[in-house]
């Protein structure tokens, strides 16, 4: 497996630490607090604020794209580099629950293990997250951007709600990135079956 020890990512020229990157740009990273799914820290004091370096290049792209037609309105990273190692932690946490189908197998790889995923959400002209419905983590299908419809036609989500994701889908998917049917928050760059035949993995 072609593979590189998160320890060495900060000499590798392919990489870029997310604190380098665009004013527009907001880093909030949650596995490295309580403030995640699983209640605690998952990163056990790994830097993990870094993306490969044409993730984070377009991630810039979206930054200006939304500043230029939405003032004021930023991008806020919740998880980026994930290495194999967290993402083996968090399946063996999770293994036997349904919240699996919210993992990749540690086998196949996370597309965060290659430092091509980001989770993010939007904050407002005063700093604030934006209301989306469904927080960060919240693994239920109020999160799942393909059962939109369905939650505003029951009340579950307004149209301000879809609205506001409709603002973070479209900066991405400007950009490059492209979203996954069960979590709002989640965009990858680049083909998935490309990025782990072609990428080196970070263990």
């Amino acid at each position: 497996m072609n593979s590189i020890r998160i320890e060495d990512i900060a000499t590798h020229p392919e990489f870029r630490r997310l604190d380098d990157l665009g004013h527009g740009i907001a880093v909030d990273l949650r596995y490295a607090t309580a403030d995640n799914f699983v209640g605690h820290s998952v990163y056990a004091g790994i830097d993990c604020a870094w993306l490969r370096r044409e993730a984070a290049d377009a991630l810039e792209q979206a930054a200006a794209w939304l500043h230029d037609r939405r003032p004021g309105y930023r991008l806020l990273v919740l998880d980026a580099l994930r290495p194999q190692r967290v993402q083996q932690r968090l399946w063996d946490e999770l293994q036997g629950t349904p919240l699996t189908m919210y993992l990749a197998h540690p086998e196949r790889g996370s597309i965060h293990s290659f430092g091509m995923a980001v989770d993010l959400t939007l904050l407002d002209p005063a700093g604030r997250e934006v209301d989306m419905g469904s927080g960060f983590d919240e693994m239920t299908l109020a999160s799942h951007p393909d059962h939109e419809a369905e939650h505003l036609a029951q009340g579950g989500l307004t149209a301000a709600h879809l609205v506001e994701r409709g603002w973070l889908r479209a900066a991405m998917r400007e950009a490059g990135f492209h979203g996954i049917a069960t979590e709002w928050w989640h965009f990858d760059f680049g083909d998935r079956v490309a990025v782990r035949r072609d990428l080196p993995r970070v263990l």
